[in-house]
């Protein structure tokens, strides 16, 4: 996967389509990712017989990959994502600006 952890993204199709931030998960094995604060559902959580209460919690739930597209550090747009080898060391570039990605 192209998308790492700690990129900034926005979601362009779904229902959470035109939202930004940033991934906090990646699950490769899926090809999908978690987003801080988006695509969050309600869970039920039931009471445990120490101490929890039963209470109903947001919780963020993983994106198909395809369905996010980086931002360009420079513009803020979205954009692809290139990768070349530079040195024996693979780099990511932003394709929209050609700045080095991190």
């Amino acid at each position: 996967m192209k998308i790492k952890k700690g990129d900034k993204v926005i979601v362009i199709t779904g229902k959470s389509r035109g939202q930004s931030g940033t991934i906090t998960r990646v699950l490769p094995k899926e090809n999908r990712v978690l987003i801080d604060g988006i695509n969050m559902v309600k869970r039920h959580r039931r009471p445990s017989a120490k101490s929890r209460k039963g209470q109903i919690v947001d919780k963020p739930m993983p994106i198909h990959a395809s369905n996010v597209a980086l931002l360009d550090p420079k513009s803020g747009k979205p954009t692809r994502i290139r990768i070349i080898r530079k040195d024996g060391a693979r780099q990511r570039i932003a394709a929209a600006s050609g700045m080095e990605l991190k």
